[in-house]
């Protein structure tokens, strides 16, 4: 892919430097994906993502929901780096807002449509995006974190919705998957679930090799997600 740009994009918010990624392939004017990471922030694993968007024709930012230079490298660091947003929806919220805003702003988008694919905490980041109203064409959550925040009353969904779940997800029981299909229904939402046996948490990562802490990398499930999530973009993308 000979890329017009390709690389980082320094952005601020509240006075905080974050550091996203852009890729655009040039030509006309682009859908635009937004890829939303992982606990531990932006990492190769994302960027292997963003350069499989890329290469099927998509503009591709990748956002930052930590801050430039701040990663994780253990569960524990992750989970010190999560939890605080998890905690604070406003401001996870706020942080998703200002990544829509340089998304669209970038040079060779098409700002009417945009949609967003998110991992693991990306998928709930994904799926507040859709909960706020952004004005999305879809959002995809693979194996995300389904907890509906408590500040979003009222909220009309633009976006479509598509998830796609492990079901032994131990970061997202059947509970949770049930608690997840009766608030996209209760508020109207055009949503669909995607359920894969025997399938944990992280399914879609090759990285993933402990199923004891319930997150395994599962190949068949990982391409059944992607095809579904192909189908997915080509359909909300196609009007």
């Amino acid at each position: 892919m000979a890329a017009v740009f390709d690389g980082t994009v320094d952005y601020e918010h509240n006075g905080e430097i974050f550091e996203g990624y852009f890729v655009h392939a040039g030509g006309a004017d682009r859908p635009v994906v937004i890829v939303a990471h992982a606990w531990g922030g932006l990492s190769d694993y994302e960027m292997q993502a963003v350069r499989r968007l890329a290469d099927t024709g998509y503009a591709v930012f990748a956002l930052d929901m930590y801050g430039k230079g701040k990663r994780g490298s253990s569960a524990e660091e992750n989970a010190a780096l999560m939890n605080p947003l998890v905690a604070d929806r406003a401001e996870l919220q706020a942080r998703l807002v200002s990544a829509i805003n340089i998304a669209k702003s970038r040079d060779g988008v098409d700002a009417g449509k945009i949609g967003a694919i998110g991992f693991c905490f990306g998928g709930l980041c994904v799926l507040d995006m859709a909960r706020m109203g952004a004005d999305l064409r879809g959002v995809v959550s693979f194996h995300g974190l389904f907890g509906a925040p408590d500040n979003l009353q009222g909220s009309t969904l633009k976006a479509k919705v598509l998830a796609l779940h492990g079901w032994d997800d131990p970061m997202a029981t059947p509970d949770d998957v049930l608690g997840f299909t009766k608030e996209m229904t209760s508020i109207g939402a055009d949503w669909q679930l995607h359920a894969y046996g025997d399938t944990v948490h992280a399914f879609t990562n090759p990285a993933a090799t402990d199923r004891s802490t319930g997150t395994f990398y599962d190949k068949n499930a990982s391409r059944r997600a992607w095809a579904a999530c192909d189908d997915f973009l080509a359909e909300v993308f196609g009007g």
